[in-house]
C-alpha cells in the first residue's frame, strides 16, 4: 500500500484542466476542415470528393457542414488544392431544430447533472469516446456530470448513432420517462445527420427527426473534449460554436 501511495504522489494529478484552461496535449482532437475560396473547378472537385455532402460551394466559396463531416480526409489528401484543417475541440452548437432550450435550464442544473446515454445504432466509435469522459484524464465527475442508468433520474439524454428502426420506440419511451426540464444532446455525425448511413431504409437520418435536439456535437467520432463541451453548452456553462465552417478565407494559391 505504501508503494502505491508513493507512486501516486510522484505521478501527480494528470486530469485535464479543461474548461478552466485550454487543453494543449497532443492527440486530444482529430480537428475539422475549414472553408475557403477556390477557383470554381477546384471547389467543385472538393464537393465531389465528399462522401456525405458535408462540403458545399457557391461561386468558388466552400463551406463545411460539420453535422455531416466524417473525418475521411478526402478534402485534404489526394487533391491539388486541399482545405485547411483546424485542431480545435470546442465543436458543440445549439441545434436550430430543437426548442432552443439550453439557455432555459435553471441555475440549479449547473451544479449536478445526470446523463442517460442511449446507443441508437452506434458502430461503437462515438460510444467509446463517451466512455472516456469517466476516466481519470477527463473525469467529468469533477464538473458535476454523472452517468445514470435510468431515464427517470436523467436531466440530459445523450444519444449516439443514426437511430435504427429497432431502437426508435425504445428511444421515444426513454425520452418520455425523463422528468422535465430535460435536454437532448446528439453526439456524432450519425446522430446529427445519419452520416454515411443517411438514406438507409433501416435507420433515421439522425435524432432530429425523432426527438427535439437541443445541442449537437459533430465528429466521427468527436473527441471526449468535444463531447464535454457539448454537455457544458447544454447546461449553460460554455458558449456554443457554429456547426458550419467559418466564413471562407481567401486561398491565394487556388484563386486565379
Amino acid at each position: 500500500m505504501s508503494r502505491w501511495i508513493t507512486q501516486i504522489l510522484r505521478t501527480g494529478i494528470k486530469t485535464t484542466r479543461y474548461p478552466r484552461a485550454p487543453e494543449k496535449a497532443e492527440g486530444v482532437t482529430p480537428g475539422l476542415p475549414l472553408g475557403g475560396t477556390f477557383a470554381e473547378k477546384y471547389a467543385q472537385r472538393l464537393v465531389e470528393r465528399c462522401p456525405t455532402g458535408a462540403i458545399r460551394e457557391d461561386g468558388g466559396k466552400v463551406t463545411v457542414d460539420y453535422r455531416r463531416c466524417v473525418h475521411c480526409y478526402r478534402c485534404v489528401r489526394g487533391v491539388d488544392h486541399p482545405l485547411s484543417w483546424q485542431d480545435s475541440y470546442e465543436w458543440a452548437g445549439i441545434s436550430d431544430r430543437g426548442d432552443g432550450g439550453a439557455a432555459a435550464l435553471s441555475p440549479a442544473f449547473r451544479r449536478s447533472i445526470h446523463i442517460a446515454v442511449i446507443d441508437a445504432g452506434d458502430c461503437g466509435a462515438c460510444l467509446n469516446e463517451v466512455k472516456q469522459l469517466t476516466n481519470p484524464y477527463y473525469n467529468m465527475h469533477r464538473l458535476g456530470l454523472f452517468i445514470t442508468p435510468t431515464p427517470r433520474h436523467a436531466d440530459i439524454l445523450l444519444i449516439v448513432g443514426p437511430v435504427t428502426e429497432h431502437i426508435r420506440v425504445a428511444l421515444l419511451k426513454t425520452y418520455e420517462a425523463m422528468p422535465g426540464p430535460k435536454r437532448v444532446v446528439a453526439v456524432g455525425a450519425c446522430a446529427l445527420s445519419g452520416g454515411i448511413f443517411a438514406g438507409s431504409p433501416v435507420c433515421s437520418a439522425g435524432v432530429h427527426g425523432i426527438l427535439p435536439v437541443d445541442v449537437e456535437v459533430p465528429g466521427n467520432p468527436p473527441p471526449p473534449l468535444a463531447i464535454l463541451h457539448g454537455l457544458l453548452v447544454a447546461v449553460g456553462r460554455a458558449q456554443p460554436t457554429s456547426l458550419i465552417s467559418s466564413p471562407p478565407l481567401i486561398n491565394a494559391e487556388a484563386v486565379p
